[in-house]
């Protein structure tokens, strides 16, 4: 999906600091694709980044404190197809511009084609919806995306029945 951002990308210097610029003409590229909802991106002039791509969850693979989950690996794969290491992509974000835990939050789009990478990754079931307000610039359109995801069963499901499934769910069991 080439879409453009909604709003204009704010300077890089808004994402990084308010105090340092990106130089005139330079890419944001994919270092390293860390699981299906983090990169990291190299910014020319400052040291790597982790982005957490925003509006969007998907299964644990790397969490010390949770087990593995269903279609993790899978989302991981395919953030790396669409966007792998040396990808130019651009950076949007919203109200906030860090986690808690210092990652840099933002919607990502191929620089060459504008595919909006969040959106990607909810239409074809390998992400979950997860807008947390303020950030809730594309809600409506990620959530769009995910009813889109859930009513054609696609990626995470129909292979897990949903979100935050560990990769071995307890077996069911027959009542009286």
């Amino acid at each position: 999906m080439g879409i453009r951002p909604k709003f204009a990308s704010l300077s890089l210097a808004l994402l990084i600091c308010t105090s340092c610029s990106a130089p005139p003409g330079s890419v944001i590229s994919v270092i390293d694709i860390v699981d299906g909802d983090t990169i990291v991106v190299d910014v020319p002039g400052h040291s790597p980044e982790q982005v957490r791509l925003l509006g969007i969850d998907t299964p644990e693979t790397i969490d010390p404190f949770r087990p593995v989950q269903c279609f993790g690996a899978e989302a991981t794969e395919f953030l790396t197809e669409l966007i792998p290491p040396g990808t130019a992509i651009d950076l949007e974000r919203d109200e906030e511009a860090r986690d808690r835990y210092g990652r840099l939050l933002a919607y990502v789009f191929r620089a060459d084609d504008g595919l909006f990478v969040n959106a990607e990754l909810l239409r074809h079931g390998y992400a979950d919806l997860s807008i947390y307000d303020p950030n809730n610039a594309y809600g409506e359109l990620l959530g769009s995306e995910e009813l889109t995801a859930k009513t054609r069963a696609a990626g995470l499901w129909s292979a897990c029945g949903g979100a935050d499934v560990p990769i071995d769910p307890p077996p069911v069991t027959a009542t009286d």
